[in-house]
């Protein structure tokens, strides 16, 4: 067991290391130069990808004629040739105009994308005009059981169906088999299945959900309801992810109409952007409801490989590469502002569960993250803060820390990096899990993130931590009333006060799905699934 103590400052490895100010400017001026390389090559990519068949054939006869026409023709006419492209979008995908005032005051109305035509004179100027066509106008009235889009190849073949399906791992033969292995429990598992209930029992009869749980009818007397009433895309997402985790899809499982009528309020509930883009933002929820539904679409669409959900899932991500800040590389309320670690971890998530389902993300994200998350770190990337990095080393900053150790995880760092290793041991032996007999003063968050690094980092740390965490949430979840099946901690909390009791339920049940809600990232397969820098 380790005697880490990275409370004291001179040990090396939690040193804060920060480069010289003139080899930062040579960096991010080498970074902004190998993204601009980037985008135009993706750019390109995106042509072949997403152009509708037809048109690639359209412009390659045209190319061909041309090309025979100045082999026989005596004369060369002085005639210009230009190709008109219809219902293609005119903007790029970096001067897209997003539609968000500051404050967040959106319509529940669906915004309409004014699609317009351009002539464009050679393929280098029509490529990165392209986008996916989506059918907006019936954006209000979708049903995962009508035909609202053209799943052919020429509309589908984008997305690389099943390419790293770790969701799999949620089936019922590899829950009981993940559940043996990492330490599930029968109690656990009763535990999340009184939690799905009460989730699915607190649904709107529009298929949405409400932080606040007792507007609708029945019986919603628990109390502790959140106050983000508001954040309808927020809510129904939160609530829809402990059920996709276990592995309830909208076409299978106890509570398949449940998702199903969930996602279809989501998909109703998005805001299209110009070039296919599609936003979750809202008052109340900012980007942190656009990161959960962008989870929800990512996840749904891995699990089934549904085509109607492909454009949700890909427009969602898209929305997000939109709304990264260009200079620091994070996210946080509202778009292109500079980021915090806590709304990153959302939208890290989110690449994450889209990158497991195949759907295209630009290197220059991944480029960007990375960025961020060195320039809020110390020791090597072991200790987190908020904003910027810190400058003390306490529990205060555990919850981001986990936040931005799980994102390292995903971003590719291998299991025996110095700081992963410092962080995890930091969190470990000196932290712990917070089990807490007040419940009042139980940090629900950062037990969600932090289960989830000590499960992915595996070994002693997890079998402590586990068995901790695990029979503490067991213990505090109600069991009698109309409560049965819910939790609710640190009532004071800001978070908590937004999102009330369906708020912590939802996370107290995804982290007792940790064991199967994604395969272990330090495996063979899980490795080559990671995130690339280079």
């Amino acid at each position: 067991m380790s005697t880490h103590n990275p409370s004291q400052p001179e040990r090396a490895h939690m040193k804060t290391a920060k480069p010289k100010e003139d080899e930062q400017i040579i960096d991010d001026e080498m970074l902004e130069e190998e993204m601009s390389r980037e985008e135009i090559g993706e750019s390109r990519f995106l042509l072949f990808n997403v152009m509708p068949s037809w048109v690639v054939s359209f412009i390659a006869h045209v190319v061909l004629i041309l090309l025979m026409g100045f082999l026989i023709m005596p004369k060369i006419e002085d005639n210009s040739v230009s190709f008109q492209a219809s219902a293609v979008a005119s903007e790029s995908i970096d001067s897209i105009d997003l539609n968000l005032d500051a404050d967040l005051d959106i319509s529940d109305d669906v915004l309409k994308t004014e699609i317009t035509e351009e002539v464009v004179d050679n393929v280098e100027e029509f490529a990165p005009e392209i986008d996916v066509e989506i059918p907006f106008e019936k954006f209000n009235e979708f049903d995962l059981t009508s035909e609202v889009f053209d799943t052919t190849a020429s509309s589908t073949d984008s997305f690389e169906v099943g390419v790293a399906n770790e969701v799999q791992s949620r089936s019922a033969e590899s829950k009981q088999r993940l559940l043996r292995e990492y330490g599930g429990s029968k109690a656990s598992e009763e535990a999340v299945a009184l939690a799905l209930k009460w989730i699915v029992d607190h649904q709107l009869p529009d298929g949405g959900w409400n932080f606040d749980h007792q507007i609708g009818s029945g019986d919603r007397s628990s109390p502790d309801t959140g106050n983000a009433v508001e954040a309808r895309a927020g809510a129904t997402a939160i609530a829809l992810l402990p059920l996709l985790g276990n592995g309830q899809t909208h076409l299978a499982g106890k509570y398949k109409k449940a998702v199903r009528r969930g996602l279809e309020y989501l998909m109703a509930r998005g805001n299209p952007q110009s070039n296919g883009a599609i936003s979750y933002m809202e008052p109340s929820g900012t980007m942190y409801s656009h990161g959960l539904a962008s989870i929800v679409f990512a996840e749904a669409f891995a699990m089934t490989e549904d085509p109607l959900l492909a454009p949700f899932a890909q427009g969602a991500i898209w929305f997000i590469e939109q709304a990264q800040d260009p200079v620091g590389g994070g996210w946080r309320y509202n778009i292109r502002e500079p980021g915090d670690t806590s709304a990153v971890g959302w939208q890290v998530m989110a690449i994450k569960s889209a990158k497991l389902s195949g759907i295209q993300i630009r290197k220059r994200t991944f480029k960007l993250i990375d960025k961020f998350l060195n320039n809020v770190s110390v020791g090597d990337g072991a200790l987190y803060g908020y904003l910027d990095s810190p400058t003390r080393v306490d529990k205060g900053r555990r919850g981001v820390t986990a936040i931005g150790l799980l994102c390292r995880m995903y971003m590719g760092w291998e299991k025996d990096h110095p700081g992963l290793k410092a962080g995890v041991e930091w969190l470990s032996d000196e932290v712990g899990p917070d089990v807490n007999e007040d419940i009042d003063l139980t940090d629900i968050y950062y037990n969600y993130y932090g289960t989830q690094v000590m499960k992915q980092y595996g070994g002693t740390h997890w079998r402590k931590w586990n068995a901790k965490m695990r029979d503490y949430l067991v213990k505090t979840q109600d069991k009698s009333g109309p409560a049965t099946g819910s939790w609710i901690f640190q009532r004071r909390q800001h978070s908590i006060e937004k999102g009330g009791r369906l708020y912590c339920t939802a996370m107290a049940c995804m982290t007792l799905e940790v064991y199967y809600r994604y395969l272990p990232l330090y495996t063979q397969k899980a490795t080559e699934d990671n995130f690339p820098l280079d």
